[in-house]
């Protein structure tokens, strides 16, 4: 249609027959799988991953102390700035240009070329300013890529084609729901012993991303703490929800929420205090994971613990007025972990490149595909290439990502595009330079400032370009197949504290206070690193006090901003960001992976301030479903009244 008003006024004139068949809404109707709709077992992905040998529940009862729990989340709504928007239009050569608001242009471009049946010259695909996708713009856009090429095709004209925000809200992937059911046997002097862990997540109708969402859901499972034998299982199932994908952390925050509540339920059973506890128990510098990966550099998790523990000692609960009787104070921890890039062999299959180019107008040009989506991909590249090169900032540019122009860098996700993609920048940077330095040397210039003799070369030779393609640490070696090795070249470590006053009257929750710490090797740019820490601890409260996506018969029914709750400023407690710098030896200046870690642990923190405020007053298993919300509060203290 020409306009929105002639669309939707044709749309009256449809009629739509639906023939309901039988569906399954929830994981555990799945499972049973008396209706399938995926397969025989309405199974997409599942996972085992096995650490030590011997009878596992020998192991369990030798234990002097056996911590068990489900732990249900729920799905989350990413609600970046703008929906999801897309224009496509062809050009007399036959070439599909799309232009659209998106995390990997080279996955849309994938897939249009199946869809379309182009080759790589005749399908453009550019990203326009994103106002956030925090997971939500990585496959989703191409769905609605399709639908506006196909149409522009049909009708011969440009097609623009963008979601309302209900539309948006009802139809795009979420954070998969999730049920984990948790064992962890214990000494009584807070060893753990044996780990064992049943992972759900509901993948929705179609498959997506969820086998890769599931596989770091499991590889965190067993959290950041020692033990010699642990078991986690991991299944992915369909149901006949709108399909689940990418969010912010990826997995590892539906995990971390069970671990973590199973850390504070073994300090509370064993009269020990949450940091005691974890940190017996936390891998240090030469410790394995649960594949049985050594760590060995980079470990950031003492001193994440300690800056948190400092912090939090310095700054008492805030002493109740005696005016408030209704007024309950709490305090809670938790403690995290965060693979940086892909699992795996990952990413030497991405094999992602970069190039810096010297401009025939003197300039350097970075060119990659990670895209900026609000976490300051060029301010950061900036810096590197500039300093790499040792040029002034101002004399580097960075490309908009479009696939015609950059090479393919692998798509911006996974706590990637600083360690990795920032890596391969920094190198490409280096050879530029030395290849202007043997020019200067070779035409006379010695001793001229890199800008001068770039500038000078510019002139005779035109554009110049170096490209180069990463390749992953020596060292990292990891099966498929077992699901055991090196699952990252690196982990971010994180602590978080959290301070909460619960209202008795309302049972509703005010967050007071916040203290993050969190290793993230090296902060290239200190304000865009503790602005990516805020703003993932921000979602991570949401996600435990407000945030919960509601279904009916497979369909969001709460699809509007009114409804479909996020925090905003006036719901930012206040905070204090610590960053710890262990660096990474393969990263830019050490740096590793930021953006997914701040989301992990923060709700797990909350819900464990919670529950200390309500001591005694309500059921710990109460605790147990995020969100915690004043109706779950409430439920809580009546099972023990």
């Amino acid at each position: 249609a020409p306009t929105r008003a002639r669309a939707k006024q044709a749309l009256e004139h449809l009629e739509i027959e639906v023939l309901e068949l039988p569906a399954v809404f929830t994981t555990d109707e799945a499972l049973e799988a008396k209706v399938k709709i995926y397969n025989d077992d309405n199974l997409f992905k599942s996972f085992l991953i096995e650490k030590g040998e011997g009878d596992l529940e020998a192991a369990f009862a030798a234990c002097d102390v056996v911590i068990e729990g489900e732990y249900r989340t729920p799905a989350q709504e990413q609600m970046y700035i703008e929906p999801q928007g897309m224009i496509a239009s062809w050009d007399p050569s036959g070439t599909c240009r799309i232009v659209g608001s998106m995390q990997c242009p080279f996955y849309v471009q994938k897939a249009m070329r199946t869809l379309l049946a182009l080759d790589d010259q005749h399908l453009i695909v550019e990203q326009s300013v994103t106002g956030g996708g925090f997971g939500g713009k990585e496959e989703y856009p191409s769905m609605i890529a399709g639908h506006a090429a196909l149409l522009a095709k049909k009708v011969g004209k440009p097609v623009k084609l963008i979601y309302e925000r209900d539309e948006d809200i009802q139809a795009t992937t979420k954070r998969h729901p999730s049920i984990v059911k948790h064992r962890m046997g214990l000494d009584k002097d807070g060893t753990i012993r044996v780990i064992d862990v049943d992972v759900v997540f509901d993948g929705g109708a179609y498959l997506t991303l969820t086998p890769v969402v599931l596989s770091r859901g499991v590889l965190h499972a067993a959290g950041p703490y020692k033990c010699d034998r642990t078991r986690v299982r991991g299944r992915a199932v369909a149901t006949n929800a709108p399909p689940h994908g990418a969010f912010r952390g990826f997995g590892a925050p539906q995990t971390t929420f069970a671990y973590e509540r199973q850390m504070q339920k073994a300090a509370q059973a064993l009269g020990m205090s949450a940091f005691t506890l974890r940190e017996h128990n936390m891998l240090r510098k030469g410790d394995s994971t649960s594949t049985s990966q050594v760590l060995q550099g980079s470990v950031g998790s003492e001193a994440v613990m300690a800056a948190v523990r400092e912090a939090a000692e310095s700054l008492p609960l805030a002493a109740p007025d005696v005016s408030q009787t209704n007024i309950r104070r709490g305090r809670g921890l938790a403690f995290y972990f965060h693979g940086a890039g892909f699992t795996g062999s990952g990413e030497a299959r991405l094999a992602g490149r970069a190039a810096v180019a010297l401009r025939a107008d003197g300039f350097f040009e970075v060119r990659s595909s990670s895209t900026d989506i609000g976490q300051g991909v060029q301010t950061m590249f900036c810096q590197i290439a500039s300093t790499a090169l040792g040029v002034d900032i101002d004399a580097v540019r960075v490309l908009d990502p479009a696939t015609d122009r950059v090479p393919d860098s692998g798509p911006t996700v996974a706590s990637r595009t600083c360690m990795v993609v920032g890596r391969v920048v920094e190198q490409a940077s280096k050879k530029l330079a030395r290849r202007i330095s043997e020019w200067a040397a070779e035409n006379g210039l010695v001793g001229l400032p890199l800008r001068e003799a770039a500038m000078a070369m510019s002139k005779v030779e035109g554009e110049i370009s170096e490209m180069v393609q990463y390749q992953p640490p020596a060292g990292i070696v990891w099966d498929d197949e077992t699901y055991t090795g090196s699952a990252y070249p690196c982990y971010g470590w994180a602590a978080c504290s959290v301070d909460v006053s619960v209202d008795l009257d309302t049972y509703e929750v005010s967050i007071d206070r916040c203290v993050h710490a969190v290793d993230v090797g090296k902060a290239i740019n200190p304000v865009i690193v503790k602005g990516q820490i805020e703003g993932g601890t921000l979602q991570s409260l949401g996600w435990a006090l407000w945030e919960d996506v509601l279904y009916r018969d497979g369909r969001v029914v709460n699809d509007r901003m009114t409804n479909c709750i996020v925090p905003t400023f006036a719901d930012a407690p206040e905070m204090t960001t610590i960053i710890v710098e262990e660096p990474f030896a393969n990263g830019p200046h050490g740096a590793k992976g930021v953006g997914e870690i701040p989301m992990d642990g923060p709700c797990a923190a909350v819900v464990g301030a919670v529950e200390d405020a309500l001591a005694g007053l309500a059921s710990s298993t109460g605790f147990d479903t995020l969100p915690c919300s004043p109706e779950a509060i409430a439920a809580a203290m009546r099972s023990v009244s």
